[in-house]
């Protein structure tokens, strides 16, 4: 017996579930291009990646961004956005494969993308307002109304249930969908995305292009109070030694800010107000170039820096005196009768930063800075105009890209660090680093010099020693000093003998305090211990 039956087979494509997923990615390509050009007309900022991006760092937990500035330092926030693409990309693939059995529900669904993105961006501290949501909301719309009709275009013709594909859609081959005009509106869509986050580019460009323009017209004024000049010997002529004076290009960034902001100089204000302000007061860029300004070396030191690592640097830096400006204001401090002890410094991108205000008058050179070793700010270290105190970590004292001082107290207002479990007041801790030779070194047997960096801002370095192995504590030799606001060079010439070795420095301070080997985190106010190196002597 026969049977006349042709055997089945398995006739279930790939074309049509690859097809949606494509339809996906052009929705998500769409709304995030819409998304650019709409935010170029309200603001950069509130384009949906660095919103939520912001939102994502202002809820990271302190433990997860100390780990991500140690192991990718200036590029976390690079980092950062590629893994929200990455997110919206499977996003957009999900939804475009789902949307082949549930078109309006899918559809539906890539407004949950502007949801996120609206609430994001109206929960960064620098929103402007309601309009801060249009990005995200218009870029939502404009994709589902795509994947809705590119969808329809891959649905089998025939009867269906109203939001679910005829059982034929499964086992399809792809026959009976519309293959031209599923062509023709995907390319459409992906030049008309295209062409639209081009036009985005190029506006928000040329806001760029004007802060740019107004910071290279910018001519420092000659400070009325010059730095003096470096000291003879305060470079060792040692390689791999950090040079004194650290170039512009290779001063460490930590911040929270996504996207550099780059405000244009000739249209920004600084506003200082509040308690025990008698005089408020609002300065443009001019006014603070017009006013006497100083010169300094200062060496600042982020929080974040482990025991040995790279985040400190020094500068040349020019600017105002905040002191002065302060007084002028009415201001005193809490030692003198004034009514705040608490400086509160906001910046464009609505990071605050909060410094002790006797720490700020009691006579170091506290800046707002407008100069940076001989040239206006760059844009990533703060132009226009950025605040810094010496002796003090950058969270609660180096304010970029300021616009706001209030004064007010630290019981009436914890700033953006202090409310994520950092201390209030943060003074630099007596450090030092070993620069040469590096870990895990190979050098041969005999004369070997060992050198580096120690800092204790505001205090000075008066002695660093070094130790091989468990042997004694050994004196290196100081280069010269500059101020006491600046690190200093030191070196020891070692007698290396064949093995492998342990070298470990410690720095005092001129106060006495000798750096502690006790080992501390970053957290709540900055790293503490002995920086030491483990070498092979050959």
């Amino acid at each position: 017996m026969t049977d006349d039956k042709k055997p089945t087979r398995n006739t279930r494509s790939p074309v049509r579930p690859a097809l949606g997923a494509l339809s996906g990615l052009l929705a998500g390509f769409a709304a995030l291009a819409v998304a650019e050009l709409v935010a170029a007309g309200v603001r950069p900022q509130a384009g949906p990646v660095i919103a939520v991006g912001g939102a994502a760092i202002d809820r990271t937990p302190t433990p997860v961004k100390d780990w991500a500035i140690r192991n990718f330092g200036t590029n976390d926030k690079l980092i950062l956005q590629l893994g929200i693409l990455a997110a919206l990309v499977l996003f957009a693939i999900a939804l475009g494969v789902f949307a082949l059995r549930y078109r309006r529900t899918g559809a539906a669904g890539v407004l949950l993308f502007g949801v996120v993105g609206a609430a994001a961006a109206l929960s960064r501290p620098d929103s402007t307002g309601p309009t801060d949501a249009l990005p995200s909301v218009v870029g939502a719309v404009v994709a589902a109304a795509l994947l809705f009709f590119l969808i329809g275009k891959l649905r089998i013709r025939g009867p269906a249930p109203d939001d679910a594909v005829s059982p034929r859609d499964d086992s399809s081959d792809g026959a009976g969908w519309d293959r031209r005009g599923f062509v023709i509106l995907a390319t459409a869509a992906a030049a008309a995305s295209a062409g639209t986050g081009l036009l985005g580019r190029a506006l928000s460009g040329s806001k760029s292009r004007e802060a740019a323009a107004s910071r290279a017209d910018v001519v420092l004024p000659a400070p009325a109070s010059p730095a003096n000049a470096v000291p003879k010997g305060a470079q060792l002529r040692i390689r791999d030694v950090s040079p004194f004076t650290t170039p512009n290009k290779d001063f460490y960034r930590v911040d929270t800010a996504l996207v550099v902001p780059k405000v244009d100089a000739s249209t920004w204000k600084l506003r200082i107000h509040g308690k025990g302000v008698t005089k408020p007061v609002t300065l443009t860029f001019d006014d603070l170039l017009r006013r006497e300004l100083i010169e300094r070396d200062i060496t600042l030191t982020c929080v974040s820096n482990e025991v040995g690592g790279p985040y400190v640097g020094n500068a040349r830096w020019i600017g105002v005196r905040l002191a002065d400006l302060l007084a002028e204001c009415g201001v005193k401090p809490p030692s003198k009768g004034g009514r705040a002890d608490q400086l509160v410094a906001r910046s464009v991108d609505g990071m605050t930063i909060g410094s002790p205000v006797e720490d700020v008058m009691d006579g170091r050179d506290a800046l707002l800075a407008v100069g940076m070793n001989g040239e206006p700010l760059p844009f990533a270290h703060g132009f226009p105009v950025r605040m810094l105190v010496p002796g003090l970590f950058g969270y609660v004292s180096a304010c970029k890209w300021i616009k706001d001082v209030e004064l007010t107290s630290f019981d009436d207002y914890d700033a953006y660090w202090v409310k994520r479990k950092w201390a209030r007041q943060a003074p630099v801790k007596t450090q030092s680093r070993i620069d040469t030779p590096k870990p895990f070194a190979r050098p041969r047997a005999g004369s070997v010099m060992v050198a580096g960096v120690a800092w204790a801002q505001h205090r000075g370095i008066d002695k660093v020693e070094v130790r091989v192995d468990d042997g004694p504590w050994q004196e290196a030799r100081l280069a010269a000093e500059d101020s006491r606001d600046t690190w200093r060079q030191w070196s020891f010439d070692w007698r290396a003998t064949e093995g492998g070795h342990t070298l470990t420095v410690r720095a005092t301070d001129r106060t006495g305090e000798v750096q502690t080997d006790k080992r501390t985190g970053t957290v709540p106010d900055g790293a503490s211990g002995r920086h030491s190196v483990v070498v092979t002597v050959e």
